[in-house]
């Protein structure tokens, strides 16, 4: 069987030029005899904010909410949101991942927060269950092991990402993610 591919991909626009990355992207990795799932976050409608809406049922501590504490606990009692689930459900499936994700203002967004917002489901969610490093400084996580992609583009010309550009240059403001 084929690789099991996810692409994470966020753009109001279907017909934009993140679109017809994402399009043909699927077109060609599916040609190569790969399953490909694509989470589009915003036609999914997802919620990139980290609140309390992510657990179901009781908090543990209702008095002062801690998000990791709460995650954490949430997911030991099987109390995650529907939608955080299936996202990390995805992650493990997958053998690839892609993120198809746009940059503006020299932050790395999805428009609006998406791409973070996802991560809130992937990344740093759940102790041992998002990414993030143990006590030692190694990686843990859905993703430890899997290849990941970034297809990036800036919605601006080269000289906007430049040294003496408005977004800055494009090497400073890619370093996070090296």
């Amino acid at each position: 069987p084929g690789k099991k591919v996810l692409i994470v991909y966020a753009h109001q626009e279907p017909k934009s030029f993140n679109g017809s990355l994402l399009k043909i992207a699927v077109e060609e990795l599916t040609k190569q005899g790969c399953s490909v799932t694509v989470s589009d976050l915003y036609a999914m409608q997802f919620e990139p904010r980290a609140t309390r809406n992510d657990i179901v049922g009781h908090l543990h501590n209702s008095e002062a909410f801690n998000y990791g504490v709460e995650t954490w606990e949430a997911y030991k009692r099987g109390g995650l949101s529907k939608d955080l689930v299936e996202e990390q459900k995805k992650v493990q499936e997958a053998d690839l991942l892609i993120f198809q994700v746009i940059i503006l203002n020299r932050i790395l967004l999805c428009d609006q927060g998406c791409q973070a917002g996802w991560q809130k489901a992937e990344e740093g969610l759940v102790s041992g269950q998002g990414d993030g490093c143990n006590q030692q400084g190694k990686g843990v996580g859905l993703s430890q092991g899997k290849l990941s992609l970034f297809a990036f583009t800036t919605g601006g010309s080269q000289e906007m990402y430049s040294k003496e550009g408005i977004g800055g240059d494009i090497r400073y403001v890619l370093w996070p993610m090296q």
